[in-house]
């Protein structure tokens, strides 16, 4: 509301100086930034100037390397080079959108088939009598064994 009544938006408070990531904070505001800040009643040379600044397609962006394996990999395009140099946010987000479904998948086809190995490796080892309790019988066995030989050492020691 301040921001106004002193004929900025709250979109154009970072340039000047206020926001951390301002770019320089002497430098004036643009006049876009201050037509926005005007509203809807933008008039006469500071709303030509608006409409002539403001670019065709505001949420249009160019895509990167990852963006374009993903617009690939999501269907939408069939190779990297068909992808135009500019794409709309809409666009990348429902491609993201089905590559994390895909991903999701995927993740759930390798749950399932971990704990189906799980499974049958569980099944193989109870047949050849390889369970948990056989396993620590014999280390308590073992331990047990090197115990005596330790008592029977000392005791020769001792003599």
């Amino acid at each position: 509301m301040l921001g106004r009544l002193l004929g900025r938006g709250p979109v154009g408070w970072w340039r000047w100086g206020a926001h951390p990531r301002a770019r320089d904070p002497r430098a004036a505001p643009s006049l876009l930034c201050c037509a926005r800040g005007v509203g809807d009643g933008a008039r006469g040379v500071q709303g030509a100037v608006l409409r002539a600044a403001a670019p065709a397609f505001k949420n249009e962006r160019r895509p990167t390397d990852f963006d374009k394996k993903v617009l690939v990999w999501a269907g939408r395009f069939k190779k990297e080079e068909d992808i135009p140099e500019y794409i709309t946010s809409e666009v990348l987000d429902a491609a993201r959108n089905a590559v994390r479904i895909k991903v999701c998948y995927i993740m759930i086809a390798l749950t399932l088939l971990g704990c189906l190995a799980m499974v049958i490796t569980g099944k193989e080892a109870a047949k050849k009598d390889h369970t948990l309790l056989r396993v620590n019988e014999e280390k308590k066995a073992k331990w047990r064994a090197e115990a005596e030989k330790d008592e029977e050492a000392a005791a020769v020691r001792a003599q």
